[in-house]
């Protein structure tokens, strides 16, 4: 069972912390947002050390930068820190954690020490939401990048401009991923909340959508302004139940602050114009391709505005972001000649976005591999998959294993149980139970002009690099 989040708050932290460099463990360091913390340590002069359980692009990282990494759990790697930093993933009987705290160190979890971290930055931009969190992160950081503001970025996967899902810039403007699971955003301190979609997920911790609502307005209640999507019914019922003051964008009619007309699609790539109560603020021009994008831009756009910067650096932004890692990504071609996608939708409207974007890309043929993530989204989400990919219009579903995560299955579920509602909606569908034959499956089916998209947030992945030249 997953740990619980601490919730020290900022004061709490910094008397911990004090004045003095200090010798902080991460364990689980080779996580997106856990990594990036270490380096801040790193580059404030504090002594950072660090365990995951394989090395791994992102570890070898901080090796060079004289961080000292550890593969093998025990307890004396932490005999000497001060500071106890994890992540609510480890388990409760991790020799580390256990050991740190018979030694009475202060153990800290990941949200409550990026809370305190981002307390420092003038202008505090948190982005929630189920889905296109990590994206429009990405997104906001390129348009304050571009207004010459030089922004700290803790983001939820790599940023193609950066190489890296973190940026470590000035202190004038931290953009960063809030993450609503197990409440861990209500650690932080932003000054602008962005919220851009509300939905039931995460159900081994949520629910109800109810529970969910009042995370979010509680959310929301942190920061000075909102900056939420008005087309979003559950969003708007998070902002009346926080009472904070609501900047909006959303859909040509809705009455928001910020709106996209005169919409155009080029292959999939979106163009549209701003507009800000009425007025032109810009026209922007989308580099990576899906209808979603338009909702993503603009709440970039809405809440780089309402931090004052101008419309050209807005567009300027927007036209530059190349996207995420997993996003997406083209990874290659198979031998045959075919576009190998990778993507991190795990979620049936994530599922449904990067799908409907799939189809709009014109290839010949399209077929999408998809990994469930958890046996409790499954299950609860099980309609709600099928319709994402049995009424998809592509031309064929390939399911691998369930990715269990943190999990045991105890809830009856399976991929072939998915596959028969997929096929029931009328979907070509197969199911195949190792990553080895998949990859066999698709070499001998894919041709020239066809695309395969390998889509989920566990380890599915491993399937593009089977498969490309």
């Amino acid at each position: 069972m997953a740990l619980s989040n601490t919730h020290f708050g900022f004061e709490k932290i910094a008397q911990m912390i004090g004045d003095a460099p200090k010798k902080i463990f991460f364990s689980g360091v080779g996580g997106i947002s856990m990594n990036s913390l270490a380096k801040v340590c790193h580059a404030r002069g504090h002594i950072v050390t660090g365990y995951d359980r394989t090395p791994s692009d992102i570890t070898r990282s901080l090796e060079k930068l004289g961080i000292t990494m550890h593969y093998e759990a025990s307890s004396e790697i932490v005999d000497n820190c001060d500071i106890f930093v994890y992540t609510v993933a480890i388990p409760a009987d991790d020799p580390a954690y256990v050991r740190a705290g018979e030694m009475g160190i202060p153990r800290i979890s990941r949200a409550d020490f990026l809370g305190y971290i981002m307390k420092g930055y003038a202008s505090r931009i948190g982005i929630s939401g189920m889905h296109g969190k990590s994206t429009t992160t990405a997104i906001v950081a390129s348009v304050y990048s571009a207004a010459g503001l030089d922004p700290t970025v803790f983001g939820g996967a790599v940023i193609k401009e950066a190489g890296s899902s973190n940026i470590l810039g000035a202190d004038k403007a931290f953009i960063f991923e809030a993450c609503e699971y197990m409440d861990s955003f209500l650690d932080f301190y932003p000054t602008s909340a962005v919220v851009l979609n509300i939905e039931m997920d995460h159900v081994d911790y949520f629910r109800s959508m109810d529970q969910i609502r009042n995370s979010f307005a509680a959310f929301i209640r942190k920061a000075d302004r909102a900056v939420v999507n008005l087309s979003d019914a559950d969003v708007m019922e998070a902002v009346r139940r926080s009472g904070t003051p609501a900047i909006t964008f959303g859909e040509e009619g809705s009455g928001a602050d910020y709106t996209a007309t005169d919409i155009s699609f080029d292959h999939g790539f979106a163009s549209f114009n701003i507009i800000y109560k009425g007025e032109l603020l810009c026209r922007a021009e989308m580099g990576v391709p899906g209808h979603h994008m338009i909702t993503d831009g603009l709440a970039a756009a809405a809440v780089a505005h309402s931090d004052g910067i101008d419309g050209d650096a807005i567009a300027e932004g927007l036209r530059a972001y190349r996207g995420i890692a997993r996003r997406m990504e083209l990874i290659g071609k198979t031998d045959t000649g075919a576009d190998v996608f990778d993507d991190y939708a795990h979620h049936p409207t994530e599922i449904a976005n990067t799908l409907e974007a799939a189809r709009e890309l014109g290839y010949k043929r399209t077929v999408c591999v998809f990994q469930p993530h958890t046996f409790s989204r499954t299950a609860e989400l099980l309609d709600g998959f099928a319709d994402a990919l049995g009424n998809s219009r592509l031309d064929e579903i390939v399911l691998a294993e369930i990715y269990p995560a943190r999990e045991i299955n105890t809830y009856g579920i399976s991929s072939e149980k998915l596959c028969e509602e997929v096929v029931k909606r009328g979907m070509k569908c197969n199911m195949i139970d190792s990553f080895e034959g998949i990859a066999e499956y698709l070499k001998n089916s894919l041709g020239h002009d066809d695309a395969v998209f390998i889509v989920g947030a566990g380890d599915v992945n491993k399937i593009s690099k089977m498969i490309t030249k």
